[in-house]
């Protein structure tokens, strides 16, 4: 999908690692919400409570999800799946757009 329909943007930023890494929230009608964002390149450790659906857009990063020993390569088209109360990884490789979805 190249773009929502009747959504609304939260105008103020969800900005982290100094900047590095920054989304957006888009709330649907019907209760839902994502996030658009991008990451420069740099190495990142996040949390979630929800979970979640990662699909990156562009640009190209290695995610080491929880329990796993290996890191995963994933870029532009492709996405990955992380469990609910966890923590992951990322190695971004290049400037990469991402849209996240909570489950």
């Amino acid at each position: 999908m190249k773009q929502f329909e009747n959504v609304t943007v939260e105008l103020e930023c969800n900005s982290y690692f100094n900047g590095a890494v920054t989304s957006r929230t888009i709330k649907f009608q019907d209760g839902s919400k994502k996030t658009l964002g991008f990451m420069l390149v740099g190495e990142y450790e996040f949390g979630t409570d929800k979970a979640e659906l990662m699909e990156i857009t562009s640009g190209e990063l290695d995610v080491k999800l929880p329990d796993t020993a290996e890191w995963i390569s994933v870029k532009g088209g492709e996405s990955f799946n992380v469990p609910s109360n966890s923590k992951f990884q990322v190695n971004v490789k290049s400037i990469t757009d991402y849209c996240c979805s909570y489950l």
